[in-house]
């Protein structure tokens, strides 16, 4: 059983703290959720959160307003410290003061160890409490919240079943060749920076867009 903790940082109940909450949890309206928002923007039973192979997974129960993290819409999310959850009119923080400090140090030792140049400040080798206004200040050094909400490639899933991890790879495979076929079809325009895309393929790449939103809606809302 994971132990989180949750801040609300804007709406009615802005400047509350769910410390060490235990998992799984729903975050709703009604009374019988753990944790109960004064919002009439959100669901009575809105999203749970819960921990399943090591990590915390937010999924949206289909609420009518959806829910977001880091601005995008999502029905199934594995959350990091410091990610921000909109729900209606309410905005949470996911993760302690300390552990989001942690995980922004280790994401600039990250950056810096493979040659990334960042614009700020430095910080220190073992964050502590003491030093997240420091750490994370998203009014004064806005690149900590780049840095925090950056997509990076995910990890596969672990512990599947031979037949999942091959539904899986089937998947991958298919918008692999497709891929491939799009970028080996695109041409350069003289000496300059830009490439052109037959009308055809552009709408080509659209249906695949369209496709990999069907399975992300598939995922985050299995039939029955």
């Amino acid at each position: 059983m994971a132990l989180i903790t949750l801040r609300v940082i804007d709406g009615a109940d802005r400047g509350r703290v769910f410390a060490d909450a235990p998992t799984p949890l729903t975050i709703g309206r009604e009374e019988g959720n753990p944790i109960q928002l004064n919002d009439d923007r959100i669901s009575r039973f809105h999203l749970k959160i819960q921990e399943n192979q090591d990590k915390v997974v937010l999924t949206d129960l289909q609420s009518t307003n959806g829910t977001k993290v880091n601005g995008e819409p999502v029905q199934l999310w594995v959350l990091r410290p410091g990610d921000v959850i909109s729900l209606g009119h309410t905005v949470l923080v996911f993760g302690s003061r300390e552990q989001i400090a942690q995980r922004l140090a280790a994401l600039k030792e990250e950056n810096l160890s493979a040659g990334v140049t960042l614009d700020t400040d430095e910080f220190a080798e073992a964050p502590s409490a003491a030093s997240l206004d420091f750490e994370l200040n998203f009014a004064n050094d806005p690149d900590a919240e780049v840095i925090l909400h950056t997509l990076a490639p995910p990890e596969l899933p672990e512990g599947l079943s031979p037949g999942q991890a091959a539904q899986t790879a089937e998947i991958l495979q298919y918008l692999h060749l497709r891929m491939r076929g799009l970028i080996q079809s695109v041409h350069s325009k003289g000496k300059g920076d830009r490439v052109t895309l037959e009308q055809h393929k552009w709408q080509n790449l659209i249906d695949l867009q369209d496709l990999l939103a069907g399975y992300l809606r598939g995922i985050g809302e299995p039939s029955e």
